[in-house]
């Protein structure tokens, strides 16, 4: 195949994650858009490509591929897409094989929707390996990359922006492609004399010599972004990952929104000189005159004030402080379950659900040794979870024998107390290492007392393990409010359920199995983060258009702010 078969991580990113269709020009053997289709399932993405080895792999992958040469068809597609119907049309390393990609670009932007978007990633003619190769009389033609014998065009920064432009596109950012900053520093170096001679500003030499391409954003017309900033805690289990750092990088392929994730409690968490916009904090505490001060600035520069959270206050023993203003010293608050809601809205009426979702569809890895089920326990603060069941489990370890292991994640009390040699333990690990874990699993064992605390949780472990096709052992609280039982998931409200249940998954593989394969496809059909994105950007605009409402009722709430 004449594609090396990986894809463009940068323009990845930058596809607007809730797209509905995406057309690949160029799409190669179609890496790019299978792993679009991971973080976005109810996406159509459709390829072109000449070549036709890497068709027959693209096809496997994409929802169709239509094959055709560009420079003899510019629309091999035209009858089977509407024009205004595209949301994101995707050049990788593309324009620059055609003859006329001026014209091409141009007739391709009629099928681009109303706020659609087009990527480009253009290789940069004035890299400084062409400068080097030039003086050194070794320029030549290779057989892929910059110097690729199947480009017939040459573009700079500047002159993709004009391309884009007489397109009929408005170019929004672009973002250069480094990959070896230090050879184009020696190269620039040894420059230096030459370049000043000739009147050239050497640091802005180097600023366009490094990049080896060049990735673009554009769209039909100037879009004007709302700046969106968050705090994130230290990721410990997950939540940051779940709550802050995916949720940002999905919103920032939004051509509407910028977004920029900080360290909690860093003061520099918006630079004065930044356009005021959504302003984060991400679990933080809020409290007397301390908390005020972390606010005022904010508010000082236009800024609106988020607060997000996803725990019961009430059984947080910080927060248990009379001068805790979390929810009441912030313009909004963000969270993840209805029954949570309702708590913070006593402080607080503008209180939006966002719930947990899975950013991207793993690999299987789990039902691969015959005759063994693992079950997995993991968990942040669930010592209180287990004990009730502890007798029920060692019946069942003891009956199942070494059909079932048992993983246990940071809770060495569970472990030391699992009356079974057929176990593991795992210090508490980071969340790379957890889902690791979890994907080589069979059974995902998740307790939780009903308790006011526990009736606000989320249900974020059963559609991790459903991502990865795990069967949820659950307990009844929150649970039964997503799991199917028996058919999702298992469900158990007592210890001898609890038994029973897991030496029938134990016994029954097959069901087993199928089960985690219904979970999966529910996750598929209805809980990926791609699907509230949009949500997600229309709530924040919301927020940012009624801003001096949502401002008179912060200081109608907290008085002290206007200080």
């Amino acid at each position: 195949m004449n594609y090396p078969d990986q894809y463009n991580p940068d323009l990845l990113d930058r596809i607007p994650l809730n797209a509905r269709l995406v057309l690949d020009v160029g799409c190669g053997a179609g890496a790019l858009g299978a792993e679009y289709k991971r973080r976005n399932p109810r996406a159509r993405v459709l390829g072109v490509e000449r070549d036709a080895e890497a068709v027959r792999v693209a096809a496997t992958r994409l929802d169709h591929v239509f094959v055709g040469d560009l420079n003899a068809d510019p629309l091999p597609f035209a009858e089977q897409i509407l024009p205004g119907s595209v949301d994101c049309l995707i050049y990788g390393d593309t324009l620059e094989q055609l003859a006329d990609p001026w014209a091409t670009l141009r007739a391709h932007v009629t099928l681009l929707a109303e706020d659609g978007i087009v990527l480009v990633c253009m290789p940069n003619q004035e890299h400084w390996s062409f400068a080097e190769r030039l003086l050194r009389g070794t320029w030549d033609y290779e057989e892929r990359g910059l110097f690729d014998r199947a480009h017939v065009r040459w573009f700079s920064r500047e002159a993709t922006r004009l391309l884009l432009r007489r397109s009929g596109l408005a170019p929004l950012d672009v973002m250069p492609r480094v990959f070896d900053a230090e050879a184009a520093g020696v190269f620039t170096d040894a420059m230096a004399p030459a370049l000043r001679r000739l009147g050239i500003d050497v640091p802005a030499y180097r600023e366009r010599a490094e990049p080896l391409q060049h990735v673009w954003r554009a769209a039909r017309r100037e879009v004007p972004r709302l700046p969106l900033v968050s705090t994130m805690l230290a990721p410990v289990g997950g939540v940051s990952h779940v709550r802050v750092t995916e949720p940002m990088q999905g919103l920032a392929a939004e051509p509407t929104l910028s977004t920029r994730v900080v360290a909690h409690g860093d003061d520099a968490e918006s630079d004065p000189a930044d356009p005021p916009g959504i302003f984060i904090f991400h679990r933080p505490l809020l409290a007397g005159e301390a908390g005020l001060a972390r606010v005022r600035p904010l508010l000082a520069r236009g800024w609106l004030v988020l607060c997000e959270f996803d725990d019961h206050p009430d059984y947080i023993p910080v927060l248990q402080r009379s001068d805790v203003l979390n929810f009441r010293a912030v313009h909004a608050v963000q969270t993840s379950t209805e029954p949570l809601a309702e708590v913070l809205k006593r402080d607080n009426p503008e209180v939006r659900v966002f719930p947990n979702g899975i950013a991207r569809m793993p690999d299987l890895a789990n039902h691969r040794t015959p005759g063994r089920i693992t079950m997995l326990f993991a968990g942040l603060n669930r010592e209180s979870e287990w004990p009730p069941y502890l007798e029920a489990l060692n019946r069942a370890v003891a009956k199942a024998g070494e059909r079932l292991h048992v993983a246990i994640v940071n809770d060495r009390g569970l472990f030391d107390q699992l009356a079974t040699p057929h176990k593991s333990f795992v210090p508490l690990c980071g969340y790379d290492t957890y889902q690791a874990l979890l994907a080589g699993s069979e059974i995902s064992f998740m307790p939780l007392l009903d308790t006011p605390f526990n009736r606000c949780k989320s249900d974020l472990k059963f559609i991790e393990a459903a991502a990865h096709r795990v069967t949820a052992l659950a307990s009844a609280t929150v649970y039964e409010r997503t799991i199917e039982d028996g058919s999702t998931g298992v469900l158990f409200r007592s210890p001898e359920e609890l038994e029973q249940r897991l030496l029938r998954l134990v016994a029954n593989p097959d069901v087993t199995r199928s089960i985690g394969d219904a979970a999966r496809a529910y996750v598929l059909r209805e809980r990926m983060l791609a699907y509230q994105i949009a949500d997600r950007a229309a709530w924040y605009h919301d927020l940012w258009a009624r801003r001096a409402e949502l401002h008179a009722a912060l200081l109608g709430r907290v008085p002290e702010l206007a200080r």
